[in-house]
C-alpha cells in the first residue's frame, strides 16, 4: 500500500521541484518550467521509465490541479486594466480566431478528427497565465503593447473556458445549458460587487485577524468557495472546470488592492505548491508518446498544428495596425499564439472522454501547445528585446 500511494506522490513532487530547477540553468534562453515539468512527467511515466502510471491518486489529484489552474486564470483577470479599446479588440481578436480555427478544424477533419469544434476551440487559447511573468521580467505589462495583449490573452483563456463548458456538454439540453450561463452570468456580477467594494468591515476585520493565526481563515474560505462552485458546476451538467474559473475571477476581484496582497500570496502558495504540479506533471505522465512517434503521419500532425495555432491566434493582430508599430506586431503575434497547455489538456480530455477525439490526435495538439510554449515567447521577447535597443 505504502508504496503503490506515497511513491507516485513522491516523485511528482520531486519532479515539481527538478522542473524550476532546471529553468534557471543558464542555457542561452529560458524554457518556461511547466513544459519541463511536461517533460519530466513523460520521462518518469510508462512512455519512459515506467515508474508511475496514470491511475489511482496522480489520476485523482490531476483533476484537482486541472482545476486548480483554471481557478489562477479567474484570479488572473483584471477587467480594469483592460477596458475600453483593448478589450473590444481582443473580443473582436478572438472572434477571428474562432472563425479561422473552425476553417482550420474542417479541413483536418476531412483526415483525421471526429470533432472539428474541440480542434478549434484548442486552437483559440492563449496562456496569459504562462505570459506574465515574463512580460512582468520585460517591463512590458503596463505599457500600451502589454495592455494591449493582456486584453487579448483574457480572451484567449475566458473564450474557450466558457464556450468549451457550454458547447462541448453532450448529456444536457439547450435550455439547461442556457440556465447554467444566466448562473455564470450572475457569478461574474456578484464578483464585480465583491470588487467594488461591497465587504463589510467587521468581515475584512476578521479575515485580516486570522490571517496568520493556525486557523487561516482566508485561505480555508477560498478552498470553500473553489470546491463549492467547482460541484455546483457539476450538478449543473457541466465541466467543473467553468465553476473552478468561476470561484478564482471571485476570489480574484475580492482581494484586489494592498489588503489583498497577503491573502494572494498564500493562495499561490497552496495552488501553484502542491495542486498544479500535479496537473503539469501529471500531463506528462499520461501523454502518450508512442502514439505520435510510432506513426509519420502523426508526427508530421505536431508541426501542422504548431503552424496553426500561429495562423488562428496570430493573424487578428491584423486589426491592431494602427495601435502597435510595425517592429511590435511579430512579438504581439508570437505572444498570442503561445497555447495555453491547460486548456489544451482540458478541452482534448474532454474530447477522448465523450470519445469524439482520439487519444493520438489529442496527444498531437498538446505536443503542439508544449512546443508553442517553449518556442513562441523566446522569439517574441528576443525580437521585443531587440526593437527596444534599437529605439534606445
Amino acid at each position: 500500500m505504502f508504496a503503490d500511494t506515497h511513491f507516485p506522490v513522491l516523485l511528482v513532487l520531486l519532479m515539481a521541484v527538478a522542473g524550476p530547477l532546471l529553468a534557471e540553468l543558464p542555457v542561452g534562453f529560458r524554457v518556461p518550467a511547466v513544459v519541463l515539468e511536461v517533460v519530466l512527467g513523460i520521462i518518469i511515466g510508462p512512455q519512459v521509465l515506467g515508474l508511475v502510471h496514470f491511475d489511482g491518486i496522480v489520476a485523482s489529484m490531476f483533476a484537482f490541479g486541472m482545476a486548480a489552474t483554471l481557478f489562477m486564470a479567474g484570479m488572473e483577470l483584471e477587467f480594469e486594466r483592460i477596458r475600453g479599446r483593448p478589450l473590444w479588440l481582443a473580443v473582436g481578436g478572438w472572434g477571428m480566431s474562432v472563425a479561422l480555427g473552425l476553417s482550420a478544424a474542417a479541413v483536418l477533419h476531412a483526415s483525421s478528427l471526429h470533432d472539428p469544434m474541440i480542434v478549434a476551440l484548442a486552437l483559440t487559447t492563449t496562456a496569459l497565465g504562462t505570459l506574465l511573468p515574463i512580460l512582468r521580467d520585460a517591463d512590458q505589462l503596463d505599457t500600451p503593447f502589454g495592455r494591449l495583449f493582456i486584453a487579448a490573452g483574457t480572451m484567449g483563456e475566458l473564450g474557450p473556458i466558457v464556450a468549451m463548458s457550454l458547447l462541448l456538454s453532450q448529456q444536457y439540453t439547450t435550455l439547461q445549458e442556457f440556465g447554467f450561463l444566466m448562473v455564470f452570468l450572475v457569478v461574474v456580477i456578484l464578483a464585480a460587487a465583491i470588487s467594488m467594494g461591497l465587504r463589510p468591515p467587521q468581515v475584512l476585520a476578521l479575515l485580516s485577524r486570522s490571517m496568520h493565526a493556525s486557523s487561516q481563515l482566508p485561505v480555508r474560505v477560498t478552498l470553500l468557495l473553489f470546491a463549492a462552485f467547482f460541484v455546483l458546476s457539476e450538478r449543473f451538467g457541466f465541466e467543473s472546470i467553468l465553476g473552478a474559473f468561476a470561484a478564482g475571477m471571485v476570489v480574484g476581484l475580492a482581494t484586489q488592492g494592498a489588503e489583498g496582497r497577503a491573502p494572494r500570496m498564500k493562495i499561490d502558495a497552496i495552488f501553484f505548491g502542491w495542486f498544479i504540479p500535479f496537473f503539469f506533471v501529471g500531463t506528462g505522465i499520461k501523454f502518450d508518446l508512442g502514439s505520435i512517434v510510432g506513426s509519420t503521419s502523426t508526427m508530421l500532425l505536431v508541426p501542422i498544428s504548431l503552424a496553426l495555432f500561429l495562423l488562428v491566434r496570430g493573424a487578428p493582430v491584423f486589426l491592431y495596425r494602427s495601435d502597435l508599430k510595425t517592429a511590435e506586431r511579430t512579438s504581439f503575434a508570437l505572444y498570442s499564439s503561445v497555447a495555453s497547455l491547460s486548456l489544451v489538456v482540458v478541452i482534448t480530455e474532454i474530447g477522448v472522454r465523450a470519445k469524439t477525439m482520439s487519444p493520438q490526435m489529442a496527444s498531437v495538439l498538446v505536443g503542439a501547445a508544449v512546443l508553442s510554449l517553449l518556442l513562441f515567447p523566446t522569439i517574441a521577447g528576443q525580437l521585443l528585446h531587440q526593437r527596444q535597443r534599437r529605439s534606445g
